[in-house]
């Protein structure tokens, strides 16, 4: 019973945004231990974002690409092959994101062609429209989910490709739900994973 109680509180800090450290701290759990189970929630919030589309695929739908990059790294020409790439569909209040290819695959073909100043006075530009979309009067779903996802990834200081789709599913949870029924969600699918489909 003690470690279900544990689990629970860990459901419980994960779906209101405390991050690993704080949790550990206020449970007396090892980073370790917390961090495996904030995996496993990120692996589950993810599993049903997937269901939750699957029913909302076939409606309509509006869409928008997006590039991620961290701030420190947006001044570094070599660094534009680790952004992240995204399409965000809108299906009413709610997102879903299809994470792109990585262009890190065509890096050092783009540098031993000396390429890279092109690229980035490419990617620059794409990125000087992406911001004026942001600011502009189309405050839609859309947007309102990007200006979420910079908040919510900016503790994190760097994830690695290997990850990151799980912690861009995490904020595509956390924005689709309020505190409550992400706890009920992630409870139901930790306990009891064969009712996921009723939640």
């Amino acid at each position: 019973m003690e470690r279900i109680r544990q689990i629970q509180k860990l459901i419980f800090y994960f779906c209101r945004d405390e991050n690993a450290l704080s949790a550990a701290k206020k449970t007396g759990l090892t980073y370790a231990t917390v961090s495996k189970y904030f995996q496993k929630f990120r692996y589950l919030s993810a599993e049903y974002c997937e269901t939750q589309y699957e029913q909302f695929r076939s409606g309509e739908s509006q869409y928008e690409e997006y590039v991620y990059l961290e701030k420190s790294k947006r001044t570094k020409k070599e660094a534009i092959f680790d952004s992240h790439n995204f399409l965000t569909f809108a299906y009413g209040d709610r997102v879903y994101n299809i994470l792109m290819p990585s262009l890190n695959m065509y890096k050092h073909q783009f540098l031993a062609d000396n390429l890279e100043d092109l690229y980035y006075k490419e990617f620059s530009k794409f990125m000087r429209t992406s911001k004026i979309i942001k600011v502009s009067e189309r405050y839609n779903t859309i947007t309102r989910f990007w200006n979420f996802f910079e908040s919510f990834i900016i503790p994190y200081k760097g994830v690695s490709n290997e990850f990151f789709p799980y912690y861009l599913k995490e904020a595509e949870f956390k924005f689709n739900f309020s505190y409550a029924i992400r706890e009920k969600i992630i409870t139901t699918l930790y306990f009891h994973p064969s009712n996921g489909t009723d939640i």
